[in-house]
């Protein structure tokens, strides 16, 4: 049978029920739902049925209300800041003037190629994507004209302007 699952007394029912109604953001509003169904003796299975949340996360939020109050709950995103950036400045400010020079095979700069200058400026394995990602963050992506074909006809092509319709 699924028996209910008991939040401990760190607020009154009514108390609970205030901060759910008064809660702006949603993750934190349907947060306080659920801890205010079980604090009324609600089964997560009827809690599932009416938040949308499985039975999981919600015997996850209140293995987190019981341990650390109601400081456990909310949306926790909003405090991480990410991941470290592979490049300190000084890196990014090297690579930034390596861009300004051909790579060494010649061509142009790709995603592949930063990510190669990369990993021998520090040592670790780097994924082309993010050589890439580097690329469009440091404003570097060059733009090249697209070849012509090598048998277009220049006075063709400008017949063809002249006569199809403009917009």
């Amino acid at each position: 049978m699924n028996k209910p699952i008991t939040v401990k007394a760190h607020l009154s029912i009514e108390t609970i029920e205030r901060r759910y109604r008064k809660a702006k953001d949603p993750v934190e509003r349907s947060h306080w739902h659920i801890i205010w169904l079980l604090a009324q003796g609600k089964t997560t299975k009827e809690i599932a049925l009416v938040t949308g949340y499985c039975p999981t996360w919600i015997r996850t939020l209140a293995h987190r209300y019981n341990d650390q109050g109601p400081q456990g709950l909310g949306d926790r995103r909003h405090g991480n800041p990410g991941g470290t950036l592979i490049l300190s400045p000084e890196q990014q400010a090297q690579l930034q003037q390596a861009l300004e020079e051909p790579p060494a095979d010649g061509g142009l700069w790709t995603g592949p190629k930063v990510a190669n200058w990369i990993e021998s400026q520090t040592g670790h394995k780097v994924h082309p994507q993010r050589g890439w990602e580097y690329l469009k963050r440091l404003n570097s992506s060059k733009r090249v004209l697209r070849p012509r074909h090598t048998k277009a006809d220049p006075a063709a092509q400008e017949a063809f302007k002249k006569t199809f319709p403009s917009r």
